[in-house]
């Protein structure tokens, strides 16, 4: 059973939606392995739990990419999450991403694409994602204002232990509900404290939060992160190099070493695996009549 959820939930009399994403287990296995400096698992954190707020709104099968590059000390961050929200990512960065602060200075003039890839389409959408504001959830909030026309809200959190988000959207019907209905609940809304993202469950962020509205609260749903190893395929492509090159490899660093980032899993081979890569399969008996 996990524990990292999203929960759906709905201001009712406001006709204003929201989601509250909380990532333990599939943040820590995330995070495996892995010495990211502070800064960069926060960016990470935050954008692990904005794409779970995503795809949980998508309505068939499809797989959701968010990918930032750039040229500062973060050069590139992935994060991938099916419509059954089972997520995978990793941060490449450098040893002078510690100390930083800002996504401004941590990516430097990057870029933002986020893809959809579902079937049926013949390719998969993709979207550019401009980098307005001084965090992920500042960049979102614009984005999904833009292509939804609908205003958003996003605040977030992460430690070594979690990552969270608190999502909240504006829906057509909102101002004609309540005219000052919005901007009552985003300001409720930014009192959110990091400690009580990552510390307190979905219903009481929302009753501290809107004690006074009538809340929904839609059943839980499970975050994952099973993506099992593939042995199979990276045998296929040691093969596809042939045997010199991976004795070449062997010979000057005594193993191979394939470390999958997004997946975070690790192949070694020997050069006793490498030789059983080449072994001839064995005969099929012969049957005698």
């Amino acid at each position: 059973m996990s524990t990292s959820t999203i929960q759906r939930f709905l201001l009712e009399d406001l006709d204003i939606r929201g989601a509250i994403v909380r990532l333990d287990d599939v943040w820590q296995a995330l995070l495996a392995k892995r010495d990211y400096p502070p800064a960069v698992s926060d960016l990470l954190g935050a954008m692990s739990a904005i794409a779970s707020v995503i795809a949980g709104n998508l309505k068939q099968a499809g797989r959701l990419t968010i990918q930032l590059q750039g040229h500062g000390p973060v050069s590139l961050l992935v994060v991938d999450v099916t419509e059954a929200l089972n997520l995978r990512g990793y941060a490449k960065a450098s040893d002078e991403a510690a100390g930083k602060t800002g996504i401004a200075d941590l990516v430097g003039d990057g870029q933002l694409l986020l893809t959809l890839d579902m079937p049926g389409l013949r390719h998969p959408y993709q979207s550019y994602v401009p980098i307005e504001g001084n965090s992920v959830a500042e960049i979102f909030e614009h984005y999904l204002t833009q292509s939804e026309q609908q205003p958003a809200a996003l605040h977030t959190a992460a430690s070594s232990r979690s990552a969270a988000c608190l999502f909240l959207q504006k829906l057509p019907d909102a101002d004609r509900k309540d005219p000052d209905g919005w901007d009552r609940v985003t300001r409720l809304a930014a009192t959110v404290r990091e400690e009580e993202l990552l510390g307190l469950s979905a219903e009481d962020i929302l009753i501290r939060l809107f004690h006074q509205e009538t809340v929904r609260l839609l059943d839980a749903r499970e975050v994952t992160h099973e993506w099992p190893q593939a042995w199979d395929k990276v045998r296929e492509m040691l093969r596809s190099l042939g045997r010199a090159e991976l004795d070449a490899m062997l010979a000057e660093h005594g193993e191979i070493l394939i470390h999958d980032d997004l997946s975070n899993h690790e192949y070694r081979f020997d050069a006793d695996d490498v030789a059983a890569l080449f072994a001839e399969p064995p005969a099929e008996p012969r049957i005698l009549h």
